[in-house]
Order: C-alpha cells, then structure tokens, then sequence
C-alpha cells in the first residue's frame, strides 16, 4: 500500500528543504546560460532540436540534461545509458554508446561531475565507438573553445602558419569574426591552430596522430601519399578509406595529444586547400560535425557514411 504523509509533514519537510538552501545546499545563484545539442552517429541526426537553460552553480552537465530529456542512467547515476530511449548497445560487433562534449572537447569526467560556466556548449551525441573509442575534440561547436577555452577556464589561442600565407590571413579574419584574438606569442597551454599544406603539418606530434588512424587521432580523415605528394582521404565509422579527395581539397579538423590543449588543423594536400579549408570556419559549416572535408565548393563531414 502506498503510504501517505500528513499535511504537517509536508510542511516541516518543506521547511527544511528551504532552510538547506538558506545555508548553501540549495541551487546556488544563477551564472549565466549554456546551450545543449543532441545528436546521433557523428552528428547526423537530431535527436532533439537544440535548446538553451539557465543554470546554476550547482548545475552540472547530467543536470542540465535530465531537465531536457527522459533519460536512463548507470553507474550509481554517474553516466548515461539512455536518452529518450536511444540505448547504449552492442550490435553485430559494433559498441554504440553516448558520449559527450563540453565546448568542443571530450570531458575528463562523467556527466554528474562536470560543473558549468555560462556559454558552455553541450553536446550528446550516439555513436559506434568501434574504430575510436577516444575522440578527444571535434570542430562541431565553433567557435568554441576557441572562444571561451574548454574544462572551466579560457585558454590563449596560438595560431601557427606553415606555408599558407594566403590561407593563413583567412583563418586570422575568421577568428576575429568569431571574436578569437590569436595571442602575440606561443605558450604551454594555448589552443593552437595550425594552418598549412599536410607536408608542413605533419611533423608536429599532435597533428602527426592522423597518420596512425582515428584510434589515435579521432579524427576520421589522413593524407596518403600520391605521386610524391599527398591526398585528403575520408574514412567510414569503422576507419577504413572511402572517398579520396583531389588536390584542392581541404580539412578542418580538431585532436589532442595526452592532456595538452586541443589542437585544431586547417590544412589539405596543398596550400589551395588549406585555403578552402579556411573558408569553413563558421558555424554554417562546422555545427554538429566531427570534422569536414570541402572540395570544389561543397562540404563533406566526416567520417564517410
């Protein structure tokens, strides 16, 4: 039977409750407003249409989801197996699960200890992790964390050009259209852009994790070697080749090496295309992606379906 409490004992639990918040354990004060994405498969589909929530000190990304959507959770609440009924599962070999971003890099923590700030962008999203277990950024929520920085403190941004002049002053303009000030000298914990052809990029040691497949880099995309040069190649959900791009294509794409910042490349096979790439930083051509591939004036968001 189901038992009933006493309008007294309401009122006395009711008092108590505010009496908590009095003293601190309530909400907290407001801080200001983040906006939430969710996504299936790499961002292809909206599960829901993108929202916005007021929150509190005390908010947390698990919190900020619960209020938008019916979800399941595991591990004692700390991680989420369901949202609106799309379930983690296994199928045909296949692991797919929910993951998600906070200003455009994979959390270190689970969605109940993640603590906000206002402007965070949040997104969910449901994938085979298969091929990546790890994506540790994407390019889907510009122009954070650029803007903003990532993990509840901003960042210098750094950007470094590799022989694409041209390409280069277009990345510089569409950072100061999205507000970005590239800072005057390189430090330890600055975002770094880097803005090249691949032959000038590849011997850094965060942008040379794309030459050992998404396991490593996250990103579903590498140059091979063409003729003693190089071609952008887009890869599928498993990490297999696809589509191979001509010389003027570009990418745009975001990865991390260990803990360091997050290291976004605009790059292709040659300087041309590190210059169409530059021409995809908005966020008409980057929301809700990965990363993307443009060739002759069309889009191509990664990985390859």
């Amino acid at each position: 039977m189901r038992r009933r409490f006493p309008a007294v004992a309401i009122t006395l639990l009711l008092g108590a409750a505010l009496a908590a918040a009095g003293c601190g354990f309530g909400p907290g004060s407001e801080i200001g407003e983040v906006s939430l994405t969710v996504t299936r498969d790499y961002g292809t589909q909206r599960v829901q249409p993108v929202g916005g929530d007021e929150v509190s000190e005390s908010d947390t990304v698990m919190r900020v989801l619960e209020r938008a959507a019916d979800i399941a959770t595991r591990y004692s609440g700390g991680f989420v197996q369901a949202i609106d009924g799309l379930e983690a599962d296994e199928r045909f070999g296949r692991s797919f699960d929910w993951f998600f971003y906070v200003d455009g890099v994979e959390s270190p923590v689970g969605a109940a200890d993640f603590a906000l700030r206002d402007g965070d962008a949040i997104w969910w999203d449901y994938r085979d992790w298969s091929a990546a277990q790890r994506v540790p950024a994407v390019v889907g929520s510009w122009p954070r964390p650029l803007l903003g920085g990532y993990e509840g403190r901003s960042h210098p941004v750094a950007l470094e050009c590799r022989g694409a002049g041209e390409a280069c002053r277009a990345v510089r303009r569409r950072l100061g259209e999205a507000g970005v000030v590239p800072a005057a000298a390189p430090s330890d914990d600055a975002i770094r852009v880097l803005v090249g052809p691949w032959a000038r990029l590849r011997d850094d040691p965060a942008a040379a994790q794309l030459e050992r497949g998404p396991q490593a880099s996250g990103v579903f995309a590498d140059f091979a070697q063409h003729a003693g040069d190089y071609r952008l190649r887009g890869l599928d959900e498993g990490g297999e080749p696809a589509r191979g791009f001509g010389p003027g294509a570009g990418l745009v794409a975001a990865t991390r090496r260990f803990d360091s910042p997050p290291v976004w490349l605009v790059s292709g096979a040659t300087a041309r295309g590190a210059l169409a790439a530059a021409g995809l930083l908005d966020a008409a051509h980057l929301r809700d992606h990965y990363a993307v591939a443009t060739e002759g004036g069309t889009e191509t968001p990664l990985p390859l379906r």
